[in-house]
Formats: C-alpha cells, structure tokens, sequence
C-alpha cells in the first residue's frame, strides 16, 4: 500500500469519486450555478470531495473556507467571525453590516485579480441560521460561489435549503462507493492485480463507506491479512474488525453521540437482529428513528421486525471496545425486554455467542443449533468454537462433524479428516451420515490419500448384528465415488439406474441420489454424451433444496458437474449464468469456494478461446485454491493456468505454474487426464522441441482417452492447436458420435478443413461465428485466406483476414503468436518492402524513410500499404507483432 513520503501530489486523488468532483468543478467554473450543496453520511467522502474541490480550483479563484460545528451551532455568524472582526458589538449581530463586511473582505481578497470568489462549507448541517442567511444572501446576489458540504440529518439550515427549493443551487448526493468504485480505489492504492474476490470482500465488508474502507485496508495491511502473493493480492483470513484505525472510527462516530443513541447502538451490535420493539423498549422509538434515518441500522421486513448494524464488522469492533461487565449488563436488559420472544437465525446465534462472551452457560441443544447457523453462515471461528463446547455424549459426534466441517472450509484437512476419523461410524445411521462420510473422502483426498485407501478401512470392518444395512449404504457411497475417479460412465449408468429404481424415502437417501446423478454427469460429458449427462446434473439439483443445510457441499459438488456439461456442449452462456447465479446467491461460501469457481470460468473463457481473458481470471483462482481448495482443483486450476502463460508468452508466470502443476500433491482424479494434456501443451508451447506433443499423442492414445470420446475431442483440440494437422481426421472420426454443439462446430471446421474449398471454409467460418464459437471461425478464416491466396483470389483472401482480426478482436486478442490452428497466409516481402518496414518500426516517418532511402514519399506510401495487405495489419503500431520471424 502507498505509504507516506513527505510529497503532495499535484492533486488530491479522490478515487471513486471523480464524476461528482469534475460535475462540481465545472458548475463552478462555468457559472451555471452560485451554489453547490454536496450531501452525504457520515464517513461517505463529502469532506474529501470538499477539499478536493479545493484544491482543484485553488490556481483558479480566491476560495475562503468556513467550518461548521456544533459547538457554535448556536451563536449567530459564529463561523463567519473571521471575516467581520472590524465590526462592532453592536454590528456584529446586524446582519445587513455582517452581509456589507462580508462584501468589503471579498473585495479586498480579490484585489486587482477580479477572480470570482469561492466560498468552502464544510460541515454546514452545524451552521446557525444567521449565518446561513447571510451566505443565501451572498448567493442570491452572485457575490460568492457556495460549496456546502452537510449529512442529510439534520440537513441544511432553512435558508439554504430553500435556495434549492427555489433551483437557484444544485444538489449532489453521494452514495457509497458501488463495486466499480470499490476497484478503483483498490486498483489505485495497491501495486499489482487485485481479484475480483478481493474487490467482492472489501466492498460487502466496507459497505461501500470510503471511511470504513480506508480503516479496513490499513488493519488488513498491517496485520497481514491482506497479501501480496506472486504479485495478486490476496485475502488470507476474515478482515480484521479489532484494527486500531477501525477501532478510532468506530469511537470517534460513538463520541459524537448522545448517551441515548450510544447505548441503543451497543444494543443492536451485542443482540442483532433484535426485534425493533425490544430496543424502543429500552432506547425510545424516537431514538430508533433517527438511527434508521441516519442508516446506522437497518430493519427487516419480517414480522416481526428486526433491527440490525448497517455493517456486520461495524458491530463487531463496536462490541470490541466494551468490557465484560458492560456487556454483561447490557444483556441483562436485553433479556428482560426479550422475554418471551422466539430468536431464529442469526439472532439465536448472536445470543449464544454473547452468553460465551459474558461466561455464561449455554445448553448442549442450543449451541449445537447456533453451531449449525454459524457454519451455514460460513462464520467457521465462531462454528468451531461453539461445538468444541458440547460435553453430551449423544450430540458429540455430530459436533465433531460440524468442526470437521469448518476446518475444511479454512482449508485445515487434516485436521478435518482426523476429526471425521473419530465420529463418522458413530453418524453412519444418522441422516447426516452420507454427507460425513463425504466429507471424511473428501478430506483425506485433499490431504493426499487415495478413495481406494479409504475403502479398504469401511470394507475391514465387519458388520454386528443389524449393521448390514449401515454397511452397505457406507460401500455404496465409496463405490460410487471409485466409479466418479474413473470417470467410468457405463458403471455409473447401472448404478444410478438401480439408485433411481429404488426411490428411497428414508432419511439420507437424497445425499445419494445427488451424489450419484453428479457423479454421473461429469462422466457422461467426458463420454461425448453431455446431454444425457446434463439431464443428470439437473436430476442432482433437484435434490439440493433438501440437502441446503448439509454437512457436505452437495450444491458446489454439483454446480461444478453442471457447469462441466454446459461447457462440454459448447453452451458457454449457460455456464456462464450458472457461475453468475450461484456467486450471486452465495456471497457467504465465496472465501471458502471462489478459487474453485474460478477455475471454472477460466476453463470455459479458455475452451471459448478467450487466452487473455482466461489467464486473467486463472492467475488469482490458482493464488485462492493455494490457501483452500475444497473441490480438489488446484492441480487442473494451475496446468490451465500454465497452459495459458505459456500461450501467451508469459514465460516467468508459466515456469512457476509449471512448478505448481508438477508438484501438487493431490488432485481430483475425474480431471487428471485433461490437466496432464494442458500441461503437455503448455511445455510443447514453452520448448517447441516436440516432446509435450508427443505426451499428447500418448495420452490420445491411452484407454482412458479412447474410453471417454468427448475428453478425447478435446485433447485432439489441443493438438491441432498446436500446429498438428495430423489429427484432423480422427477429429472428423471423433466428433461424429458427441453429443452437443462444440462437437458440431469441431466436426464442421475440420470437414470444411479437410475439403480445401477456400469459399466453402468462408461460409463454414461465418456459420461458426455466428454460432458463437469465435474461436474456431478464427481458425477457419485464417485457412480460408491461405487457399484464396494460393487460388489467386487475393481480395478475397484479404477479407479473410480482415475477418479474422475481427474475430481476434472480439476474443480480446490484437495478435497472437505462435503456431496455432492455422497461420495467416504465408507472407513473402521484398528486398525494398523488407528496408522499408525495417526503417518504420525503428519510428521514422514516410518522409525519413524517403530521405534515407532515396527514394519519393509516394513510394515509401505504397509499399507500405502493400505491406500492411500482405501482413494484415492496418497501423505502424501492428508491424513488429505481425512480422515473420
């Protein structure tokens, strides 16, 4: 983060808040107004924008500064003292010689300059009404300009606030920063890539009050949370809400406040959601008014109507700064007003957690209840805490799992496995107890232990008496997921066929199904069968709004299936609503599941073909799933990320992802193949020395690829990427039998590929862009301008590669380099168009190129332009790019 080093800028930055600063700037400059009020809370930036302002317009008028406050709220021109000390007792109070001195220093301020003045007002909510008057007079006359910067409660003084009423003033409302605001600031203040997980983290927690921001990026700079890792900012834990410049602005905002408002708000953030009558109870209806006009607090719809803190850290560092004992008494009030009201939700875990913190004791039941809000809350500190609490050896096991859970969110494995190790037989009969074992799985594979391991352990143990049906349920579960590692789509057909037939009612019964039928599409998509396998995925999500509440994530395990099969099909828009869906409704999980997600949507900008794009958003889904990586994802995540460097000629970042790639000790086993092809490409894309293509034609080669149609497809993809028009006929051969659009596409383009007919490629190109797969139109037209060249067809071939940058263009990509589907048309220069762009790219102009080469303009012109056709470029700047190497 910036620090300080004793130098101004020329200008205040005011990131996030440039288009009020230039509106106001420029009512000011151009007359069209003598007044400006700039209203907004507190902590909203009305006094930055003021001084920017200020500072803007320094070199350009005489300003004069007044600031408001409530000490002199009630002295008439109390703040305009400064500007009629040659007044009299007597005048001092007159408002006529008050208004007539105010004249007279303004003249002399101005001097011979005759620069209008500017009038500053900060503050101006705290203004006496004498001296507001005076000022509305000053504005009314056209002696002054006024910025007057004031909360919306109380509001401008009358006199002011009539000259709006009356459009003689304009008014300029901020609002808190939104999100793209929220990445402007950090964009500004941090060097280097901030994620689009970070911005999401700072803005929810910030609630968009720059005040709040500034505090919260100083305690998570300071205490570490907030990291630069391979030059990507990342989020390593909560952001911190006991930060001392935090702390300042919560105390600060509590000295301003009367006792009343102060207690009701140490109320609110200790029981919140609190019902709204318990706190008028306390507090006074008047006084929950005007911290609901204040938007201190915000209020529920619900019956009945519940009052929380604007901002969830806002509470916690207001709940930090009391002692034991106040808080003690405080919930003593609370629950003589409380009593009798039914807590829910949040509100019932609030009150657990406040007992905890005032030593009080909880029954086993209620804080095995408020254990489960908070992990559904994804608030694992305070889950973990909770159910490490619980002594009743009947609800044990279950709060083992739910501390299992939690560890698993933050990323702690192991210690989740050796937790689930000690409570997953005792949960085995419980409705939770397929989600257990799942989750038992899926932590010792994150931790680097095979499913087959863990089989042998269930199938060890032998049944006693009246276990049998407990057993098989157990073999079943693991079964199912040995058959989701092999991608093995024909057992899983026959097994899911049999869940289906059954139709189990009893409890637990949909953990299976969900689990089954996802298993099953990710397998149907790698067999070339992704419609039938979305079918399946959409069965699995049937089941997840039983399924909300469980230990184990079935709706990420399922979305990640979903979008899997969307992508296999070539339905990129729907993978695309699918993420956006669920990253909308799911703000909670994104600290625990956005890396994973993102490795998602990196994947499928990066079958669309959008490289630049795809490396932008994979670069921090690796960074994340290195910290947490609950879908077992790092592995393909950094080997798409390597794929990605390395194609575009990043080699630095790819060297380091290949290090990833190659060392990461566990990995989901259903993407092991896919992540093995990428990496082989993005070596054979760093070394051209044939090798990485060579591990290509392997892998096309194994039992795996051949057994699974639609993986195969895609690892032939690569390879023709790569320059390698030996596997187009088996892409023909391939992509007959798949399901989907993308195999369409793929089957079109190397049919047409394969024919040699430049015109025909031309349609094909066109069908496919229209389709939506830009991509491979690229390709298409890029061989079509290679065989309208050599049929002699050169204007037709130049359109081709005029589309073709149309493509590139709308993929995000100026140029591309390397060999890939198809390279532009071969290229021949001559001696004197070789001189020529030579002398250009080194910067000289048409007529320097002329002097030196003795030759006219009109020639150096015409070569050029030549060039640009041949190379398909249409600037200078595109030369060296496009130039054979």
């Amino acid at each position: 983060m910036d620090s300080s080093n004793g130098h101004k800028p020329a200008h205040r930055p005011v990131t996030g808040r440039r288009e009020p600063l230039e509106r106001i700037c420029n009512i000011v400059r151009n007359g069209t107004s003598h007044a400006v009020f700039v209203m907004a809370g507190p902590g909203i930036g009305k006094t930055s924008l003021a001084e920017a302002i200020l500072e803007r317009l320094s070199g350009e008028l005489n300003i004069l500064q007044i600031h408001g406050s409530s000490a002199l709220a009630t002295v008439p021109f109390g703040v305009l003292t400064p500007y009629t000390g040659e007044l009299s007792a007597e005048e001092s109070v007159s408002p006529v010689a008050v208004l007539r001195s105010m004249w007279t220093y303004f003249e002399k301020l101005k001097g011979g300059r005759g620069a209008p003045v500017l009038l500053v007002v900060d503050d101006a909510h705290h203004l006496d009404d004498s001296s507001a008057g005076v000022l509305a007079d000053l504005i009314s006359a056209g002696w002054a300009t006024v910025v007057a910067a004031a909360r919306p409660r109380p509001g401008l003084p009358q006199p002011l606030d009539q000259l709006w009423y009356d459009g003689l003033a304009e008014r300029v409302d901020l609002r808190p920063l939104n999100r793209e605001q929220i990445e402007e600031v950090l964009a500004h203040v941090l060097d280097g890539t901030v994620p689009a997980a970070t911005v999401d983290s700072v803005w929810i927690a910030s609630g968009g009050n720059p005040r709040i921001l500034d505090a919260l990026l100083h305690d998570a700079a300071e205490s570490g949370v907030l990291a630069k890792r391979n030059g990507i900012w990342m989020l390593l834990g909560p952001l911190p809400a006991d930060g001392g410049q935090l702390t300042a602005v919560v105390t600060k905002d509590h000295i301003r406040r009367g006792p009343e408002e102060q207690e009701a708000l140490k109320l609110i953030a200790l029981a919140g959601p609190v019902g709204r009558k318990v706190i008028e109870d306390i507090s006074g209806a008047a006084v929950v008014r005007s911290l609901l006009d204040q938007q201190m607090i915000t209020e529920t719809s619900g019956v009945p109507a519940e009052l929380s803190m604007w901002n969830a850290l806002f509470a916690t560092a207001i709940r930090n700064t009391l002692s034991v004992s106040r808080s003690l008494q405080l919930l003593e009030k609370i629950r003589v007003h409380q009593n009798g009201t039914v807590l829910r939700g949040e509100g019932k875990l609030r009150s657990v957690e406040w007992a905890f913190e005032c030593g009080l004791r909880v029954s086993d039941p209620e804080m095995l209840d408020a254990a489960r809000e908070a992990l559904r809350r994804f608030r694992n500190v305070s889950a973990r805490s909770i159910a490490a609490k619980i002594q009743d050896p009947a609800l044990v096991p279950l709060a083992r799992a739910i501390q299992a859970r939690a560890l698993y969110n933050e990323g702690a494995y192991g210690q989740a496995a050796h937790l689930l190790d000690a409570c997953w037989r005792q949960l085995s009969e419980d409705a939770e107890g397929p989600a257990v074992l799942l989750l038992r799985a899926a932590a010792h594979q994150a931790a680097g232990q095979s499913l087959n391991a863990l089989a042998e352990g269930v199938n060890s143990q032998q049944p006693v008496d009246g276990e049998q049906k407990r057993q098989d349920w157990l073999l079943q579960v693991l079964h199912l997921l040995q058959l989701g590692a092999a991608v093995d789509a024909g057992a899983l057909t026959a097994e899911v066929r049999e869940i289906r037939s059954t139709a189990s009612e009893e409890a637990g019964s949909e953990s299976i199904r969900a689990l089954g039928e996802a298993l099953l599409a990710h397998a149907l998509a790698a067999a070339g069968r992704a419609g039938q396998g979305l079918d399946s995925a959409l069965l699995a999500a049937s089941e997840l709004p039983a399924l909300e509440d469980s230990l184990f994530f079935f709706t990420e395990f399922v979305l990640g299936r979903l979008v899997i099969d969307y992508l296999a099909m070539g339905e990129w828009e729907s993978a695309e609503r699918e993420l956006d869906n669920y990253a909308a409704g799911h703000a909670r999980g994104a600290a625990t599941f956005n890396g994973s997600l993102e490795v998602l949507r990196g994947y499928s900008l990066l079958r669309q073909g959008r490289m630049e794009r795809a490396y932008q958003v994979l670069l921090p889904a690796v960074e994340a799933l290195r910290l947490n990586d609950p879908l077992q994802l790092f592995r393909f995540g950094s080997s798409l990320g390597f794929y990605a460097a390395a194609r575009l000629g990043d080699a630095a970042q790819a060297k380091r992802l290949e290090e990833d790639f190659t060392d990461a000790v566990a990995g989901g086993p259903a993407h092991e193949l896919l992540a093995s092809a990428y990496g082989a490409a993005a070596s054979e894309y760093l070394s051209r020395d044939g090798k990485g293509l060579a591990t290509l034609h392997t892998l096309a080669t194994t039992h795996d690829a051949t057994s699974r149609a639609g993986t195969l497809l895609e690892i032939l993809s690569i390879c023709w990427d790569l320059g390698d028009p030996s596997v187009i006929p088996m892409v023909q051969s391939v992509a007959q039998a798949i399901e989907g659009r993308y195999a369409q596409a793929m089957l079109a383009l190397a049919t047409g590929w394969e024919a040699g007919d430049g015109d025909a490629l031309m349609d094909t190109a066109n069908s496919l862009e229209e389709s939506g797969f830009v991509n491979l139109a690229r390709e298409a037209y890029a061989r079509a301008s290679t065989l309208l060249e050599q049929a002699g067809e050169r204007r037709r071939s130049r359109q081709a590669v005029a589309l073709r940058e149309k493509c590139d263009h709308e993929l995000g990509e100026r140029f591309r380099e390397g060999r890939f589907i198809a390279a532009a048309p071969a290229v021949h220069l001559t001696r004197r168009e070789q001189d020529i762009v030579g002398l250009a790219v080194q910067g000289l102009t048409d007529r320097e190129i002329a002097q030196r080469l003795m030759v006219s303009v009109r020639t150096v012109e015409g070569h050029l332009y030549r060039t640009y056709v041949k190379l398909g470029v249409r600037s200078r700047d595109e030369l060296e790019s496009a130039l054979p190497k």
